[in-house]
């Protein structure tokens, strides 16, 4: 398992190279000119060269490049054009906040999303399998500005029980999470549904019935635990997209985590905040399915990673 871990590791850094490389040509795609935003709208033509040279904007993109990942492997992400900020403090503040919102979402869509898709595997066809999957259905269709605009009329607006945004308190939390999750949820109890009815066919599980096992033992023991590969599969895939992809939550929530502040460096053309954070991202989502392989050998033993 260790040399497994261990090549896995080492297949991360040409993966992280070629994600760099492209993530840098995106970057500078995007049109506008950072120089002229660091400058200011009324700032001479003068002026702009000036700020790009000072930022190193004026060199050829291969070499930006290569002073970008020479300074990484220094632990250096850069300065925030933006703020003036090292980038590693932005995301010091932003980080953590972005990770616990990841966590309590992932958390309750997992259990809330196996507790639904089993009970309707157990009751297929009767009515706790039909509401079960209208609620799936409902998560999976609901987009999540439009569930978060209504959490936030509902539950702020009318009932002032949470607010509206920002990251005080365990209250400011519970509409994003809901939000962010609602889509993970939905998807994983229709996976545990359908897992969990292929895994009930089994050969193993009409032996196990037929040796006088209870139900119970027959459900727990045997048939949830094999029908739980596949979805870990969707949940740690889905747990990468979280940890990168809560733009748009943190955005409606006005939540000062890691998806907003991508979204506002990209609006200011901040390349060093946009670089890392992309790579930062990369490096989650690797290491995420990297923790889903190793959970395969634990859920099967018969599975061995050499």
């Amino acid at each position: 398992m260790f040399q497994y871990i261990l090549k896995r590791i080492i297949e991360m850094i040409p993966l992280l190279l070629v994600v760099s490389i492209l993530t840098f040509l995106f970057i500078h795609m995007i049109p506008g000119d950072p120089a002229r935003l660091v400058a200011g709208k009324d700032a001479t033509l003068e002026d702009v060269n000036r700020v790009s040279i000072e930022l190193g904007l004026d060199q050829p993109i291969w070499k930006q490049y290569v002073t970008f990942m020479g300074n990484l492997f220094k632990g250096d992400l850069g300065t925030s054009l933006k703020t003036g900020l090292p980038v590693s403090n932005m995301f010091a503040d932003r980080f953590m906040p972005s990770i616990y919102l990841t966590l309590l979402s992932m958390g309750w869509a997992l259990v809330i999303g196996l507790i639904i898709g089993t009970l309707s595997a157990v009751f297929k066809n009767k009515w706790p399998d039909h509401l079960g999957m209208v609620t799936a259905v409902s998560g999976i269709s609901l987009p999540g500005f439009w569930l978060g605009l209504i959490l936030i009329q509902i539950f702020s607006v009318q009932l002032g029980w949470f607010p509206t945004g920002g990251a005080e308190g365990w209250k400011s939390y519970v509409l994003p999470s809901i939000t962010l999750g609602a889509g993970i949820m939905s998807m994983l109890a229709r996976f545990t549904r359908s897992s969990l009815l292929e895994t009930l066919k089994a050969d193993f599980i009409r032996t196990g019935r037929a040796k006088g096992l209870k139900e119970s033992s027959v459900l727990t023991k045997h048939a949830l635990r094999n029908s739980l590969i596949p979805v870990v599969t969707i949940a740690g895939l889905q747990f990468g997209f979280l940890l990168g992809g809560s733009v748009v939550v943190e955005t409606v929530f006005s939540f000062p985590g890691m998806g907003r502040l991508l979204i506002d460096s990209i609006a200011f053309r901040d390349y060093p905040v946009i670089q890392s954070a992309l790579l930062l991202f990369s490096i989650e989502f690797i290491l995420v399915n990297l923790i889903v392989d190793i959970l395969y050998s634990t859920l099967n033993p018969k599975i061995q990673y050499e």
